[in-house]
């Protein structure tokens, strides 16, 4: 930490121009590629004492300045003034967010000692903090740091804000406070735990949107980006404001990515291959085999209707889909339709019937098998998981093995999106899907998802867009997200209703045309993967629905999340994963854990390895140009094509 020097009041006026206070890091500087810092204002206050381009940058900055706020000011009034629908008997409080914080509250009040204790230890904290930060502006040695403070935290990552006393205060008084609030409400106990967990993830949400980090006037990389370009960065800022908010018609549309870098079929969804069934629900995709042999068995994915396909399928460097047709598996992936209103009718049956078994019929004809291997992903492996259920009480043995990628079977453990569940909350969305004439916006999902990590893919972007006015990177994964695709109501309110909200999978309480849905009857061998990190279908609650199949099931932990737990090629060599083959007499998810082995780098060979002993002999390579099913188009195909 630097050390700050006090003030010499003998100290002659600068005649040099001086480095700003708080200096702008490498890449800032080349990215803006801006005027040297202004010199300091000489002391005797006289105009003449001023060089040309002192006066011009000065110039340059108030102006850019007033630009930024105009901008800012016109399309903020376009917002204000445009004419929003106005719907009566909306609730105010969907999330009965404040029913938990009063529970909370009331907790807390009934036990005195604990909250006077607290109150005391964050008072010892500011004395303490107070303290340093005194010692530091008279010029002493003293670099301590808050307990909380030493915690990792990107948002603080910018040596700047330690390097400069008045912004390390502002970080870790943030950091102090916003902990101890934080840590007080999950240390109550004896309260529900859905209510106890909704006053846990809000409270989170709103110290994290007061970090000094997100405003202007206290982030100092923030300042010196302004400083240093004149205020061109806050200007370009400013328009990309305006852009996100006219994209999001009168309502914050947050960039994540340069989304034009990115064409699907032209440097994304690119592994060769044919549509060669269509039907309202799906396109079928059949990819062209890289070997000249392919094991007997072909692989049927069913990805999330909830995303586009081409997560499995980015670009060739990180393509599991081209990887899979290298290994020499026959590679079929279902591209789902993104639904409009004239579905909204279209229930979960529906996509059973239609989309499952549709699909298996129409591989089994393309290579003429009695059986495939298939692959679920997210909620594609809860489709595919009841199915199997669905199929074991009919004796219809067409799936000789299943897997599935971060897939939830029991939702009692799902994670922070059970707070968006309850049924006021369910209640208000279906009068949104109504208001949309039966279908939820894509956009409406992404909101919910960026949510649960609002620091990662709100925040961020939020200071590096608009209060640094930085160029957009060209991600293939943020581009994919934020192709959303639309849902049906009857099908997205019974999926809520049911898995989400009433559990009735691991009950034993669902019923699908007749037939009741028990997972114990699925004796295939299943390979379950989960990701340590996944925010979404969180390893426990995948290690918990794993157990409830009736056969022999392997489960694999990755490291990372929902998205780059699966999507981690080997040739990345990043990340790592668990395997313990004992799943069966594992106690707990924890048991299962502290017994597993780690192994460094990507999950996938190891599957690979899995699913060859699966999929039969060597056969020659399918070619989908010349299979009964005859070819409609390239792959990607036309319904990935659509957007919402």
């Amino acid at each position: 930490m630097a050390k700050e020097e006090a003030p010499s009041r003998k100290a002659p006026p600068k005649k040099s121009t001086p480095k700003a206070s708080i200096k702008p890091t490498s890449d800032e500087a080349e990215h803006h590629k801006s005027p040297q810092p202004q010199p300091d204002i000489p002391k005797d206050g006289t105009a003449s004492a001023f060089n040309p381009d002192a006066l011009k940058n000065l110039e340059d900055l108030s102006l850019n300045l007033a630009k930024a706020a105009m901008t800012a000011q016109s399309a903020l009034a376009q917002t204000l003034f445009k004419p929003h629908d106005v719907t009566e008997n909306v609730p105010s409080d969907p999330f009965q967010v404040g029913p938990a914080m009063t529970t909370v509250a009331n907790a807390l009040a009934s036990n005195p000692d604990k909250l006077v204790n607290a109150q005391t230890e964050l008072m010892t904290g500011y004395l303490q903090l107070w303290a340093a930060m005194t010692r530091r502006s008279l010029g002493a040695d003293d670099n301590t740091e808050m307990p909380s403070a030493k915690i990792k935290d990107k948002r603080f990552s910018d040596p700047r804000w330690e390097q400069n006393v008045i912004f390390d205060m502002m970080r870790q008084s943030y950091l102090l406070s916003s902990n101890w609030l934080n840590n007080l409400i999950s240390s109550v106990e004896g309260i529900d735990p859905i209510a106890k967990r909704r006053a846990e993830f809000f409270t989170k949400l709103v110290t994290d949107a007061f970090s000094p980090s997100n405003f202007l006037m206290s982030n100092p990389a923030a300042l010196d980006t302004l400083m240093s370009t004149n205020g061109e960065s806050l200007v370009k800022g400013m328009q990309k404001f305006a852009e996100d908010l006219a994209r999001g018609d009168g309502k914050l549309k947050i960039s994540q990515a340069d989304y034009a870098h990115f064409e699907v079929g032209k440097n994304v969804a690119t592994t060769p291959g044919k549509v060669i069934y269509r039907n309202a629900f799906f396109e079928l995709l059949q990819y062209t085999p890289t070997t000249e042999n392919v094991r007997e068995i072909p692989l049927l994915i069913f990805p999330p209707w909830i995303n586009k396909f081409y997560i499995l399928d980015l670009q060739p460097k990180n393509s599991l889909i081209k990887w899979l047709t290298d290994q020499g598996f026959s590679v079929f992936v279902t591209s789902w339709v993104n639904p409009d209103a004239s579905m909204k009718d279209v229930t979960f049956e529906d996509y059973l019937t239609q989309g499952v078994y549709e699909a298996i019929k129409q591989v089994m004809a393309q290579c003429g098998t009695k059986t495939v291997n298939a692959v679920g992903y997210c909620i594609g492996g809860t489709l595919l998981g009841t199915a199997l259920a669905h199929m074991a009480a009919k004796g219809d043995k067409s799936i000789g093995s299943a897997t599935f990628f971060t897939a939830q079977h029991d939702f009692s453990e799902a994670g922070d999106l059970l707070l968006f569940t309850n049924n006021a909350w369910i209640d208000e969305l279906e009068r949104q899907m109504d208001a949309a004439g039966g279908v939820l916006p894509g956009a409406a999902m992404a909101d919910t998802f960026n949510a649960l990590r609002a620091n990662d893919l709100v925040w961020s972007f939020f200071v590096n867009n608009y209060l640094m006015g930085k160029d957009l990177t060209a991600f293939d994964l943020l581009c994919w997200n934020a192709d959303q695709t639309r849902m049906p109501k009857a099908l997205h309110m019974f999926y809520l209703r049911k898995f989400y909200n009433e559990n009735a999978l691991s009950k034993g309480e669902l019923e699908l045309g007749g037939i009741k849905i028990d997972l114990k009857n699925v004796k295939i061998p299943i390979f379950t993967q989960a990701g340590r990190e996944d925010h979404i279908a969180p390893p426990l609650s995948v290690f918990k629905g794993a157990k409830m199949f009736g056969g022999d099931v392997t489960y694999v932990l990755a490291g990372s999340g929902h998205i780059a737990g699966v999507v981690n090629p080997p040739a990345a060599h990043k990340y790592m994963h668990w395997i313990n083959d004992n799943l069966s007499t594992a106690a707990s998810y924890d048991d299962w854990f502290s017994k597993a082995s780690e192994h460094a780098g990507s999950w996938w060979p190891y599957w690979a390895e899995w699913l060859h002993a699966k999929s039969g002999d060597w056969v020659e390579a399918r070619d989908p140009s010349k299979g009964q099913l005859k070819p409609i188009m390239d792959a990607p195909g036309s319904y990935v094509m659509v957007k919402s």
